[in-house]
């Protein structure tokens, strides 16, 4: 084999592996990028709020302009009811902050700037790893303007806002309490008349029955009350140290440690694997292996 020939197969050799190590290193370094974006930080999917039980429960009131166009008396009637809705809106808002102390105070200022009510308030942990949890009830026409207000509170690490139609719940709820004052009517009439002490005893703790369900009734309606429409904010605030972006030059630092490491587990394996391949041929040839099995084949 000539000189020449034999400079031509290292080059070509020489360049597959190096295509090998640029590809190598572009998969760490992207590597890094994905792994240090999807992994940083604590977990924030977990809702503190959802654990908690008997919560203010917040309502807001939306009236929509009537269609001017000419309607039946029940279509009229029936339109009049729908164009009131009873939705509740929810806002999740998960922040993280060096500044605890500077930020917990500024959330309560926020709050008493735009009129805001703090419903619900937990503290939780020791100095360098505190959490605080807010349940905010925000004047619907301030909503809007609140949750991107707060936004600018620590870092933000997750937001959420969700708005579910509770028309038909209020509805019912109204249609269940004229059913049960009607039945206390009933029952009151019924207490009017003479009867056994035996009958009367029983009439009577029928309608103290009745009248805890409609004093209960009452309170799920009351948070519909017009004086009681606000809209909800979940605020949670974590301390913690804020994160440090990355350089260029230590990911590129990082990453060409990596290949060179792995290049070279690679480059062992294969020229191991080569020069096994190879010691096993000199073998077979010496032993003359390849013609017994010539000559053991099957002549045409």
């Amino acid at each position: 084999m000539s000189m020449t020939n034999l400079k031509g197969r290292f080059w070509k050799v020489g360049r597959w592996f190096g295509a090998v190590f640029v590809v190598m290193l572009a998969f760490r370094l992207l590597y890094g990028y994905v792994a240090t974006s999807t992994g940083r930080g604590d977990d924030y999917s977990d809702d503190f709020f959802s654990s908690i039980e008997n919560l203010r429960r917040n309502y807001a009131f939306e009236k929509f302009a009537p269609e001017k166009i000419a309607l039946k008396k029940d279509v009229a009637v029936s339109a009049s009811m729908t164009s009131n809705q009873k939705f509740e809106k929810t806002a999740s808002v998960k922040s993280k902050t060096s500044e605890f102390g500077q930020d917990e105070k500024l959330i309560k200022e926020k709050t008493l700037a735009y009129k805001a009510i703090i419903q619900y308030e937990q503290n939780l942990g020791q100095k360098g790893n505190r959490q605080i949890h807010l349940l905010i009830g925000v004047a619907p026409a301030m909503f809007d303007k609140f949750y991107q207000e707060i936004q600018t509170i620590g870092a933000v690490k997750a937001t959420e806002i969700t708005k579910v139609d509770k028309t038909n719940e209020y509805r019912q709820l109204n249609a269940k309490k004229v059913s049960i004052e009607k039945t206390l009517a009933s029952l009151n009439e019924l207490k009017s008349k003479g009867g056994q002490i035996s009958d009367f005893v029983s009439l009577n703790d029928k309608i103290l029955e009745i009248e805890e369900k409609l004093q209960e009734l009452g309170v799920e309606l009351g948070n519909f009350d017009a004086e009681n429409e606000f809209c909800t904010v979940k605020f949670s605030l974590y301390e913690g140290a804020t994160e440090k972006s990355i350089s260029l030059i230590h990911r590129l630092k990082v990453a060409l440690e990596w290949t060179i490491k792995y290049f070279a587990i690679l480059v062992c394996t294969s020229l191991g694997l080569s020069v096994t391949v190879f010691v096993l041929l000199l073998i077979a040839d010496k032993l003359k292996l390849f013609s017994a099995l010539a000559s053991n084949l099957p002549q045409e």
